[in-house]
């Protein structure tokens, strides 16, 4: 009897394959049954019918529920790929092969990694393998249309925005503040004690130098950035205002009931919160304000800026300053917007010492000032500032009462919440951030009151004594910058320096003008 060789084993190589599965969006993931269960249910019987070959499914999930496959910035993609590097992955199996990727160059990334380490690609639906030729050709065609069809999304998800924003729909985002967000009607509401706040912002900024008085005035009132809750519960905003948080309030249409789209503005579905005179008020100070910036004039106040010109260039002459080196000390001046522009030497003279040249201004208009018609002007004016100002303050007094309130009942509600794990914690984030507001508002509080009931005494008595003085010296004394800025500008119309010869000359308004007769006859008499 011939002996007989064993035959050698006819069964295939072990193939591990791996199925990665992924959706988009984390609608549905909590159903006990969803979409990446259905995707690795089809990849799994997939495999099994190829059990004779040596198929079989590794044990380890790669799941990416939630995640876009526009980019790779995905889990468990990035876990699968390191799997293949460490060798533990042969083959891997999709659903459709636009779960993998629906990027061109980030699929052929990867299929650069899978080529490397020699593991095949699968698509369960699609019926290809990336071990043929037939196969990878099929692969590129189907991942160029998947490109396409992405690409069709997001211009057709674009176009829905910006026709929604064309009939003024509000589509998400940080609410502004003054804004609260009905999430039912996805519509924004206006927050009145924040709008309060933002209306008085608004003319902060007109009756200061600019930003940065503004932002003073603020923080000393201990004004914060709107605070919110997100979705998931996480508590947000609350900061220190800013020189960019302020501009974006300052200059944002939303607060005029407007929408904007690609720089064009459209009426929204939202109320008002501002005027529009007091916006575009506001939008042309801006502008006025970034074009003294850039010429150098913005940075510090002037009683004569914009009324001073020097003859030899015809050009204005822009308020400025300089520090020295060795002791700190500022030194202000009036230089020629010629000599800024082109340099000293393309102007005579190019500078005068600002003290020195308002002070020779004054003294030569001096009998017009304590004019009798001036006094009672300046009288007037500071006195309806100071009713201004007490009317905005008690504004200000009754919005804080109102946020006041309402931040006793959100502790109150917040208090009696119960949670567990991420829900507790965001919970006593938010009660933290309310309690804390509610004592920075309780503080400014009582500083209001005390500045409501000063300014009665204090204010008031100045502008007593502004009428009551009986020489330029003793009124300059009681006045601020800004009322002197507008008394000179009430009385003159431009100031021409000549520097061939030092000359200035004084051109005054028509109000100027008519005290010059009866400043004559009272120094006859």
């Amino acid at each position: 009897m011939p002996n007989r060789q064993p035959k050698a084993s006819s069964l295939p190589p072990i193939n591990r394959c791996a199925i990665y599965t992924r959706k988009s969006t984390s609608e549905g993931l909590d159903q006990d049954f969803n979409t990446l269960d259905a995707q690795r249910e089809s990849a799994c019987n997939y495999i099994a019918s190829q059990r004779g070959e040596g198929w079989t499914a590794i044990d380890t999930h790669y799941d990416d529920g939630g995640f876009t496959g526009g980019n790779m910035d995905r889990p468990a993609l990035h876990r699968l790929l390191t799997d293949i590097e460490d060798g533990k992955v042969d083959c891997v199996v999709v659903y459709k092969v636009d779960r993998l990727s629906r990027s061109l160059m980030d699929f052929s990334k990867v299929m650069d990694t899978f080529d490397k380490y020699g593991v095949s690609f699968v698509s369960v639906t699609q019926q290809f393998n990336t071990t043929t030729s037939m196969g990878r050709l099929t692969l590129n065609i189907l991942l160029s249309f998947a490109q396409f069809e992405r690409e069709i999304i997001s211009e057709r998800t674009r176009d829905k925005m910006n026709a929604a924003r064309r009939k003024g729909k509000y589509l998400g985002g940080r609410p502004m503040l003054g804004y609260d967000v009905d999430r039912a009607a996805k519509k924004l509401v206006i927050n009145e004690p924040e709008a309060v706040r933002v209306r008085q912002i608004y003319q902060f900024y007109l009756e200061t130098d600019g930003m940065i008085g503004t932002i003073e005035e603020i923080n000393r009132r201990n004004w914060r950035t709107k605070v919110w809750v997100t979705k998931a519960g996480k508590t947000v905003g609350g900061r220190m205002f800013d020189r960019t948080g302020l501009h974006t309030l300052l200059s944002n249409p939303i607060y005029i009931g407007k929408i904007t789209s690609h720089g064009k503005i459209y009426d929204g579905e939202h109320d008002a919160i501002v005027d529009e005179s007091l916006f575009e008020k506001v939008r042309n100070k801006l502008k006025a304000n970034r074009n003294n910036m850039a010429s150098g004039g913005g940075r510090t106040r002037s009683v004569l800026q914009g009324l001073m010109r020097c003859t030899a260039c015809n050009a204005s002459m822009i308020h400025s300053f300089t520090r020295s080196r060795k002791t700190g000390a500022r030194y202000r001046y009036y230089i020629c917007g010629n000599a800024q522009r082109r340099g000293r030497k393309h102007c005579p003279k190019a500078s005068l010492p600002a003290g020195e040249i308002e002070t020779f201004i004054v003294q030569q208009l001096r009998s017009l000032i304590i004019a009798p018609e001036m006094i009672e002007s300046i009288s007037q004016s500071a006195r309806k500032q100071a009713n201004t100002a007490i009317r905005r303050l008690n504004e200000e007094h009754e919005s804080l009462l109102a946020t006041i309130n309402q931040h006793e009942s959100g502790i109150q509600r917040l208090s009696a919440k119960s949670e567990t794990d991420q829900a507790e914690t965001n919970r006593l984030e938010a009660l933290a951030a309310v309690t804390d507001q509610l004592s920075r508002d309780k503080h400014r509080l009582l500083d209001l009151e005390k500045e409501r009931d000063g300014l009665h005494q204090t204010k008031l008595n100045r502008f007593d004594k502004l009428a009551k003085h009986d020489d330029v010296p003793s009124l300059w004394q009681h006045m601020t910058t800004m009322e002197r800025s507008r008394l000179l500008r009430e009385l003159v119309k431009s100031i021409e320096h000549d520097p061939n010869d030092s000359s200035i000359g004084i051109t005054l308004t028509e109000a100027g003008e008519a005290l010059l007769p009866q400043t004559h006859e009272s120094e006859n008499e």
